[in-house]
């Protein structure tokens, strides 16, 4: 079996993405909804800091501009709200994705800091 690491590296090959790891144990901002199984599922990431990991990650069609739309979830419980995200967190800060369990897409976004 294959580990995350490795899954990840490997998205980021198949993409032509630098590998850029994520502790799972720094916060990252996910919808409330994520956890209710709405796809696709977004994630977007920025640039990290001491405490947050600098993916963003929501649930549904659009991205809600409420102040209150994302909350802080340690990433480690993402095993358990939405496991089909861990092998696109290994992207970097300016790097997006869209994922179905039959559809991924990933992209540099150059709007992203």
């Amino acid at each position: 079996m294959i580990d995350l690491e490795e899954a990840q590296k490997q998205i980021c090959s198949q993409f032509s993405a630098p590998y850029y790891g994520c502790d799972l144990a720094l916060k990252v901002g996910v919808s409330r909804n994520l956890k209710e199984g709405i796809r696709p599922i977004n994630g977007m990431r920025i640039s990290p800091d001491k405490e947050t990991s600098g993916w963003y990650i929501w649930a549904g069609e659009n991205l809600s501009t409420e102040e209150d739309f994302f909350v802080p979830l340690h990433g480690i419980h993402l095993q358990e709200w939405a496991p089909l995200v861990l092998p696109f967190l290994g992207l970097p800060p300016g790097w997006r994705f869209l994922v179905t369990e039959h559809y991924r897409d990933v992209w540099s976004d150059k709007e992203l800091k």
